[in-house]
């Protein structure tokens, strides 16, 4: 069995009832719609909000009806790519307020492509086996148990709680959607994967070699200047500078960090570096994508674009990414050795390990991510049943007036912040352990997979998944960033997806 296109392994056959896929297979095709899809909202919302959202509406649900077959494909360039557009088109933005709107752009796009997938698929669910009803089914409790969390936070804080309902379920969208896109129809991820994977790459070499360059045909300057008032309003920009004694005094000081941003290499003297953004604007966002699609170009037969990514990966200075990579090559390489059994059981007791020590650690060199997510669970011991979303977490109120001295002394911060496990379970108490056991549940789905049929996109699904769940421990991005978790889900509904597909042909075809 070729590794060249793991995800599409059998001819197309429909299940009864279903439409066939639009004929869409050149790739720049594809990628022409889905960048007209998003190219032109920052306009669209200049002329009329209204307009906007109804326009990006019907291009999303034609995309589901008329092109379904390429919704995950197309769901992941609107989420690499839509920033890029937004910092081209920010001179004709007014307000920070406008920017965060237009940026929601892309959420609105998956969301609408999930909902007409998920009609249809009410429409016809007597067409789909069980297997499908029953994941379908734990998808959608846990879907509905943050939906109810949500509520209750949305009369405390509608916008905090607003924008974690976006950061938490569209992982869980994304994985619905690809899951039953592959359950479907053929789909060939592979080829779209290998173009946008090249254009990152390109994108993040020109942007480390020529910064000016790069800033100047993003309108970088015009795009950073809203987050810069935003800062400066909010008292971060004082706050940070009287703590650090650090003045920013042009756009580059701002992506200026210490090698992976951490003091346990401070006495190797690593310089400061200056991230990478990449083309959706955020230097973890970046890291994580990259080494998705450095993973993922490995596991289909390309390895020198696979080795061309690491050292993005590297300048992104994101430690999470870093680890992504380096846990599932390791389980890869032990997989060959070991066995898919003892892998997974040492794999499993690794992760334990990273997390004990991780947070051991963190508490002894006072990392403001360990201290807030034992801010967070402090506040889960202190309320089991949670407090609803947005309360608490990186966009509350209060986390630009968090005392990280005190923070220090105390041991955890008064609350949660910086750590999504911990945003988790202070939001959502017991309730946090729903959408978490989903999402490992599924990578121990995959990880059958990968024992059974040996393709190292299904161990890659399975063991990425994994690490980023504990990477959640220490950065709040890893399961709410839609390349981190979002990304994995993606590739893990389209690899339960296909399965599910292929048993059916197989026992049509006995």
């Amino acid at each position: 069995m070729s590794t060249q296109d793991s995800l599409t392994l059998f001819n197309p056959v429909l299940i009864s009832g279903e439409r066939a896929a639009a004929p869409i297979h050149d790739v720049s095709l594809t990628i022409g719609v889905a960048a007209g899809s998003i190219a032109f909202a920052p306009l669209l919302h200049v002329a009329s909000p209204i307009l906007a959202i109804s326009v990006e509406t019907l291009i999303a649900c034609a995309i589901a009806v008329v092109t379904p077959a390429y919704a995950p494909a197309i769901a992941i360039f609107i989420l690499f790519f839509q920033n890029l557009f937004v910092s081209i088109l920010s001179p004709y933005i007014v307000d920070p307020s406008q920017l965060e709107f237009i940026k929601g752009y892309n959420f609105l796009s998956c969301s609408v492509m999930w909902l007409t997938t998920l009609a249809l698929y009410g429409l016809r669910w007597r067409n789909y086996p069980v297997e499908v009803h029953r994941l379908m089914a734990w998808g959608m409790f846990a879907l509905g148990m943050v939906g109810v969390y949500f509520l209750i936070g949305f009369g405390q804080d509608p916008v905090a709680a607003s924008v974690y309902l976006r950061n938490i379920v569209l992982p869980l969208f994304l994985f619905q959607l690809s899951l039953l896109t592959a359950a479907t129809y053929e789909v060939r991820v592979t080829p779209f994967f290998v173009v946008i994977a090249v254009i990152l790459l390109l994108c993040g070499y020109i942007e480390f070699a020529f910064r000016d360059f790069w800033l100047d045909i993003t309108n970088g300057q015009a795009f950073w200047r809203f987050e810069e008032i935003k800062a400066t309003n909010s008292g971060v920009w004082e706050k940070e500078m009287r703590a650090t004694g650090n003045v920013f005094v042009d756009l580059k000081d701002r992506f200026s960090f210490s090698f992976l941003n951490t003091p346990l290499l401070e006495g190797l003297g690593l310089s400061n570096i200056l991230r990478i953004f990449g083309p959706n604007m955020s230097p973890i966002s970046f890291g994580y994508g990259i080494a998705f699609f450095g993973l993922f170009l490995f596991s289909v037969g390309r390895p020198l674009l696979a080795l061309a990514a690491l050292p993005l990966v590297v300048f992104c200075s994101v430690k999470g990414a870093l680890i992504l990579t380096l846990f599932v090559c390791i389980a890869w390489l032990s997989t060959r050795i070991l066995g898919a059994v003892a892998t997974l059981i040492l794999g499993m007791l690794a992760l334990a390990l990273y997390a004990i020590l991780g947070i051991y650690t963190g508490l002894q060199i006072e990392d403001y991510h360990v201290l807030g997510f034992m801010g967070g669970w402090n506040g889960f011991l202190q309320r089991p049943f949670g407090r609803g979303l947005g309360v608490g977490g990186n966009l509350s109120e209060g986390y630009a007036s968090i005392d990280w001295s005190a923070a220090q002394q105390a041991g955890a911060v008064d609350g949660a912040v910086e750590s999504a496990v911990g945003v988790l379970l202070y939001q959502m108490g017991i309730a946090a352990l729903i959408p978490l056991g989903f999402y490992l549940a599924m990578a121990l789905k995959a990880w059958r997979l990968y024992a059974s049929s040996g393709l190292l996109t299904h161990g890659f699904a399975a063991f990425g998944v994994m690490v980023v769940l504990v990477n959640g421990i220490f950065q709040e991005e890893a399961l709410f960033a839609p390349p981190a978790l979002g990304l994995l889900m993606c590739l893990t509904g389209l690899a339960i997806g296909n399965a599910i597909r292929a048993s059916r042909i197989e026992a049509a075809a006995n």
